[in-house]
């Protein structure tokens, strides 16, 4: 069995849903000036850390001296199938998004890569130097999932997979070693604008460019301070982030639920009682959402989104 074969099992054992691989170069200049652009017209709101390591994030090589291949791996996180109760309006609660009712996916993801690059090393020998990546190093990785084979970009600016449709966690391997490469799959939105038409804030624009600016995910946990009042009354009751670009995708629609019964599921974080946020002390915090995404917003994050969710839900009443 070759080393690529031993690989791919050894993923699959892990409990990844996909494996791929492509070489270290940059990635290709048609993707590299989209980034720029995108970058230049401000759609990355106050994202600074997006600005930084530029040449990094384009070119996987950088990140160390004689890397030469990206192993990508990618784990589905559709939530198993379950009739939601209908709202409670005497309860408000707030929406989660569906990545944030699992464990933490970073945690999870890096300590199997962290297995995976020890199997390869034990392979092809100790010396064998890697980096792994999980969000937190700067790479490209959906450009490199669709040069590795495990899908194409749709126009809600995800990964698609044609089976898995588009709710995929991303980790990366970079090694020195030599792998064989895949290559692209076919697949595309065609004459399709769901996602366009059901985005609340119009953050997915006409024209194509993505203005990050005004998503909710980004609003929601990532935009620090008071959310503008025009878009605070877009968020519903969104109290962590938002789906409806990923629920409405048809290849969304047959994707199998995770099948990764290691990773948990948090089915009561779908909805979480809004008044019982605003009552949480740090500690309290702390303690619910210890292993939960959810637990980088901070209390004052959480607890500004709840106030909004509230806000909305009253005049909508």
């Amino acid at each position: 069995m070759s080393l690529s074969q031993d690989i791919k099992h050894k993923t699959i054992e892990l409990g990844f849903d996909l494996l791929g691989v492509t070489d270290a170069s940059p990635i290709d200049s048609g993707q590299a000036e989209i980034f720029a652009r995108w970058l230049k017209s401000g759609f990355a709101g106050r994202m600074d850390y997006m600005y930084r390591n530029l040449q990094k994030r384009l070119d996987p090589a950088r990140l160390f001296e004689n890397a030469q291949s990206v192993i990508v791996v990618g784990l589905n996180y559709t939530p198993p199938e379950h009739k939601p109760e209908p709202p409670d309006k005497a309860t408000p609660a707030g929406r989660i998004a569906d990545y944030a009712q699992y464990e933490d996916y970073h945690s999870f993801i890096k300590e199997r890569l962290y297995k995976l690059a020890d199997f390869i090393k034990s392979l092809a020998g100790t010396g064998v130097k890697s980096k792994i990546c999980v969000d937190s190093v700067p790479i490209a990785e959906r450009a490199l999932a669709v040069r590795a084979g495990l899908g194409f970009i749709g126009k809600n600016h995800m990964l698609i997979n044609p089976g898995l449709g588009c709710r995929i966690f991303l980790g990366e391997i970079v090694t020195e070693l030599k792998l064989s490469s895949g290559g692209p799959v076919a697949g595309d939105c065609g004459d399709c604008r769901k996602c366009l038409d059901a985005c609340p804030t119009g953050a997915l624009r006409a024209d194509g460019q993505f203005d990050a600016g005004v998503c909710i995910n980004y609003l929601t946990i990532e935009y620090k301070g008071q959310i503008p009042p025009e878009l605070a009354r877009k968020i519903g009751d969104r109290l962590f982030g938002c789906d409806e670009c990923v629920a409405v995708c048809p290849y969304q629609k047959q994707a199998p639920a995770c099948g990764n019964g290691q990773f948990k599921f948090y089915r009561d974080r779908a909805r979480i009682d809004l008044q019982e946020v605003l009552d949480l002390s740090a500690d309290a915090f702390e303690e619910k959402f210890a292993d939960s995404p959810i637990k980088r917003l901070g209390l004052e994050g959480l607890k500004r989104n709840a106030r909004i969710c509230l806000a909305n839900i009253k005049r909508s009443s």
